[in-house]
């Protein structure tokens, strides 16, 4: 993909943000087969990311006001502050790491650039890019961590989690980097999906299935959310797509795959969860109402 301007970038981004906005946060969750209890008065306004702690086995959620541990019972409690923690993801046991904006009076960067958590999401330390980077999409794959940095729109890439390499810069809602091969990484863009074959140095085009989400746990099991809440699963790298099912309350807002068949989607009313690669899904943690960012 050509280097594009920034102004260029930031209008597309722009209307990708409106266009995911604007979906129905009204569909049939006809599917959803139980749910947990409540979230004991949490209030929780917009997901950006889940994660299972093999800790512990509890479900995380990152959330526009902290993080959320909910074990298995059901139980929800938050661990963190109330800080606003984005591009979310698990990567070992008590290991998290992230990114996002302060609790109000902190003192700390604006734009947290990379956080790491040891203990569950209770702490967090920022690891590098403090004050310059807000990364609204991060993956861990290869040894390696691939971040989508939105105050710029650029791909950046790092192998210690101190120094970066800046990559290609294309307006995206998120990214996914294949279990197999650390030189493909897609990004989901308003034309469709985009395919990086050099290490998101450079894209082609977005093409085929116009996605929010991405997650990609196994080689023959990459996994993707439409605007609508619609469940797509591809086996051959993205190249081809079947619809495995719908994640009910519509309008997605993270998408996780933890393994092959086991799936934790967010949507507008809930975080759900399904085992059977998206056929049914059940409500682990309500929200409260839609807002932030």
């Amino acid at each position: 993909m050509k280097i594009r301007s920034r102004a260029a970038t930031a209008c597309t981004a722009a209307v990708l943000t409106v266009v995911l906005a604007a979906c129905s946060s009204n569909s049939d969750t006809s599917s959803a087969t139980g749910s947990s209890d409540s979230s004991g008065g949490i209030a929780v306004s917009h997901v950006h990311g889940l994660g299972i702690d093999p800790a512990d086995g509890h479900l995380y959620v990152a959330t526009h006001e902290g993080v959320i541990a909910v074990t298995k019972a059901g139980t929800a409690k938050r661990v963190s502050d109330t800080a606003d923690y984005m591009g979310f993801t698990v990567i070992g046991p008590k290991t998290f790491l992230g990114s996002g904006h302060p609790a109000e009076g902190s003192g700390d960067h604006a734009d947290r650039g990379l956080i790491r958590s040891t203990d569950s999401g209770k702490t967090w330390k920022t690891l590098s890019l403090g004050g310059s980077a807000d990364f609204h999409a991060l993956k861990y794959a290869h040894g390696t961590v691939y971040g989508y940095d939105s105050t710029r729109g650029v791909l950046r890439v790092s192998t210690d989690r101190t120094n970066w390499d800046t990559r290609a810069e294309l307006a995206a809602l998120d990214i996914a980097v294949s279990p197999k091969d650390p030189d493909l990484v897609l990004a989901t863009t308003e034309n469709g999906v985009a395919r990086s074959t050099d290490g998101g140095r450079t894209f082609g085009a977005g093409s085929g299935q116009v996605l929010a989400f991405l997650s990609w746990p196994t080689a023959d099991a990459l996994y993707g959310v439409d605007l609508a809440g619609g469940l797509h699963r591809s086996t051959d790298g993205g190249a081809t797509w079947q619809k495995s099912g719908t994640v009910p309350g519509g309008q997605p807002q993270a998408l996780t795959a933890v393994d092959n068949g086991h799936v934790l989607a967010a949507t507008g009313d809930g975080v759900y969860e399904s085992r059977d690669s998206g056929k049914t899904f059940t409500l682990r943690l309500p929200v409260s109402s839609t807002g932030g960012h």
